[in-house]
């Protein structure tokens, strides 16, 4: 049985053994978290301006909210603000930064289902990110920037995290997604048509929503089954995510039991040291490569592509 643990005061080493066997952590928010909420607030408003981003959907078109959101999703990515504050947000929550490698803060958005739910505003069904290729020691920090409602939040299937569930992973190459899928995230308004991995059965159960207030942030394995809930709301849902990956865990292939992830690829490239923002040194990227890095053109931290040599 899956536990909630709030506000946990258990070390970071024995945290993430929790989290590898499926528990969940939630956090309250501190000042740190607070600083990073109100700039990416701020960011929104001036995107958005005058209106209430929270109800853009009913003053301009699809299309216009995912033009604005295309340049101001990568500007909240870049900003030295949130390279300042990651490492303090790790720091504060009893992780040693010296071994810890996070990858970029991502700004999420869920409109009214009815508005914008594909593309840069993308409504994730039901998915583990250990079928995206992540490695399964890798762990998710999720906040939300405004407060949220079981009917626009983050849903959970914690009884699903020791249950294999039958699926299409075997369809994604992380390698192959970022070359030919991911820059075209703003052109895809009325439907997405890029082919991801889903379960290929029905679940039997309802999700889960945890609600933390603006700057509480939910930590959670990357084998978690979890979506993006379906805003049959009102109003605009606006977060903030992070992953994480902690060294010794890398280097002694660590985490959660892979269940049922056949993708193939591996993300472990995105990660940088938060005390340092040294890449993770390739001896131990090897470890997960499978021989598939073929391009010349990888997708690294901060949503560049540079190029590398292939392996």
């Amino acid at each position: 049985m899956a536990g909630v643990f709030i506000d946990s005061d258990l070390s970071d080493e024995i945290r993430r053994q929790r989290l590898y066997s499926g528990d969940i952590f939630i956090c309250s928010a501190t000042d740190t978290t607070r600083e990073l909420v109100a700039l990416a607030r701020h960011m929104l408003d001036e995107a958005f301006a005058p209106h209430d981003p929270r109800i853009i959907h009913k003053h301009k078109t699809p299309e216009e909210v995912a033009a604005i959101l295309s340049t101001t999703k990568p500007a909240f990515i870049h900003h030295p603000e949130c390279k300042r504050l990651m490492p303090l947000i790790m720091k504060e929550s009893g992780v040693d930064i010296e071994k810890l490698y996070f990858d970029v803060p991502r700004m999420r958005s869920a409109y009214p289902s009815h508005f914008l739910s594909s593309g840069i505003a993308y409504a994730f069904h039901p998915h583990r990110d250990t079928w995206y290729s992540a490695p399964m020691c890798q762990l998710n920090w999720w906040l939300p920037i405004y407060s949220i409602d079981p009917e626009n939040a983050m849903g959970f299937y914690p009884d699903y995290f020791n249950v294999p569930v039958k699926n299409n992973s075997e369809i994604y190459n992380y390698y192959e997604w970022n070359s030919k899928n991911r820059a075209t995230a703003a052109q895809h308004v009325k439907s997405d048509t890029r082919e991801q991995p889903k379960p290929q059965q029905e679940l039997n159960s309802e999700s889960l929503r945890y609600l933390p207030p603006p700057g509480g942030i939910i930590i959670f394995s990357g084998a978690q089954l979890h979506e993006t809930v379906p805003n049959t709301t009102d109003l605009a849902r606006y977060s903030i995510d992070f992953r994480t990956v902690h060294i010794d865990d890398v280097v002694a292939r660590h985490g959660a039991v892979n269940l049922d992830s056949r993708c193939t690829g591996t993300t472990m490239r995105d990660y940088i040291c938060a005390a340092t923002g040294e890449p993770l040194p390739e001896e131990l990227i090897k470890l997960y490569d499978d021989g598939t890095a073929t391009s010349d053109r990888i997708l690294r931290f901060g949503d560049r592509m540079v190029a590398t040599a292939a392996q």
